[in-house]
């Protein structure tokens, strides 16, 4: 296997920013009045609770990986070892091809939520929404353009405003609070109710989306300081930080706001849980806060995934141009243009419900799920003496991660069968471009 040329620039601070800054984009944001509105007993922080212990979990698996493999592309290199010559490259190939849909999926997903919390402040009809949209997805190829040192100081700038603005938010609520909120079944209610599951899976559909990105580092992992140290440490320190600084925003938002009058299309409720406490003026300020956390996850977004079809090209399984690092500033250009070209066009056709549920059904199977079974198909063939992080109480992360990831599988309803089309016909594109190459050969 050809290995992607390093360039190890970013350190642990710049690491965890980039983390954070993908986690927390307009996700929280849009999704909390969803996330209350599923449950009719109050018991909503589960459902974050549920997402974060999802994400603490599946991090044991991507630490141990990307210690262990600190290259550029992250799963596709995970992948490309754990499964051997020959189901390797196959793995490795489609985990390339569902993110070459997915990526740009996730990519509109930021900007779509961007447009939509914008007409808090300015009136915007559908079309006007996505001209800024697709407007938004240019300018932060403009800001990627560039050498990764400078990218990894506009990221901890970034991480600083996500960490200012819900700090603020948070202080605001607790010094604010006057509703109390639920955190335990009371009367008749339980935890082994159909009704209480139902809602967990429908609500972590999108708790779990809103701490994607975790793992970003290991796409970067070629451009990692002592990878072997700073990549799990990055890991746990997104989750745990991010973790609670959701659980606290909640329970600030919530205290002010009572979550029986929420219902799923607020959209604007943190804007109008600012106006409440503060006035307009203050409202608007906060909007623009959140309109930069989500300007800056998109930013966090594209960074990792331009690296996926590069690491992928180097190594001969994806079209060679996307290989090419540019002449000055070294980073792959032409992944990076790709995939906002993309991402620009799904922001121009979707909607942002529609995608939530598309990206998590499609990377179900082939990332997540193929990911812990790696991990265990690597321990077997090359023990544990190596490893530079080693997860806790193996297997029980991995037997965990899975049986959770087949849980969310499955509440993803129709979109777990369009996840599954788009897998098979990956395997049937790569058995078919190999047996022409194979064709060609004799």
């Amino acid at each position: 296997m050809s290995t992607p040329q390093v360039n190890r620039k970013i350190n642990l601070l710049q690491a965890s920013a980039i983390n954070m800054i993908d986690m927390v984009g307009i996700g929280p944001f849009v999704v909390m009045p969803f996330v209350v509105a599923q449950f009719s007993s109050g018991l909503f922080l589960w459902a974050w609770i549920f997402g974060a212990f999802t994400a603490l979990v599946d991090g044991m698996i991507w630490s141990e990986l990307g210690a262990k493999y600190p290259l550029a592309g992250g799963t596709y290199n995970f992948h490309r070892i754990a499964y051997g010559e020959k189901g390797g490259r196959m793995m490795s190939f489609l985990f390339v091809w569902q993110t070459s849909i997915q990526a740009p999926l996730v990519v509109a997903s930021a900007a779509i939520g961007f447009a939509q919390y914008l007409t808090y402040i300015v009136d915007l009809n559908d079309w006007q929404q996505k001209i800024v949209s697709g407007g938004l997805v240019l300018f932060v190829l403009l800001l990627l353009y560039r050498k990764i040192e400078t990218v990894g100081k506009i990221s901890v700038v970034f991480g600083s405003i996500v960490i200012l603005t819900i700090g603020w938010i948070i202080v605001s609520g607790l010094s604010h609070h006057h509703y109390a909120i639920k955190f335990w079944p009371s009367g008749q209610e339980s935890f082994f109710q159909f009704s209480f599951w139902a809602a967990v899976a429908h609500g972590s559909l999108k708790t779990v989306y809103s701490y994607l990105g975790y793992y970003n580092v290991c796409h970067l992992g070629g451009e990692i300081k002592r990878p072997e140290i700073n990549i799990p440490r990055s890991i746990f320190i997104s989750i745990i930080g991010i973790a609670a600084l959701y659980l606290l925003m909640n329970i600030s938002v919530m205290g002010v706001v009572p979550w029986q009058s929420i219902r799923e299309d607020d959209k604007y409720l943190v804007s109008t849980f600012m106006e409440e406490l503060y006035g307009h003026r203050a409202a608007l300020v906060v909007t623009v806060l959140i309109l930069c956390i989500a300007m800056s996850s998109l930013f966090a977004v594209v960074l990792g995934y331009s690296r996926v079809p590069y690491a992928a090209a180097v190594d001969g399984n994806f079209f060679k141009v996307f290989g090419r690092l540019h002449p000055t500033k070294n980073f792959p250009h032409i992944s990076l243009l790709v995939i906002c070209m993309l991402g620009f066009i799904f922001s121009l056709i979707f909607r942002l419900s529609q995608v939530i549920n598309a990206i998590l059904a499609m990377r179900i199977l082939v990332q997540f799920i193929a990911q812990a079974t790696g991990v265990v198909l690597l321990r077997k063939r090359l023990g544990t003496a190596t490893l530079p992080y080693k997860m806790k109480l193996f297997p029980v992360p991995v037997i965990l991660s899975i049986l959770i990831w087949l849980f969310l599988f499955i509440s993803t309803a129709w979109f777990a069968v369009w996840g599954s089309l788009i897998a098979i016909a990956g395997v049937l594109f790569y058995y078919l471009i190999r047996n022409r190459q194979q064709a060609t050969l004799e």
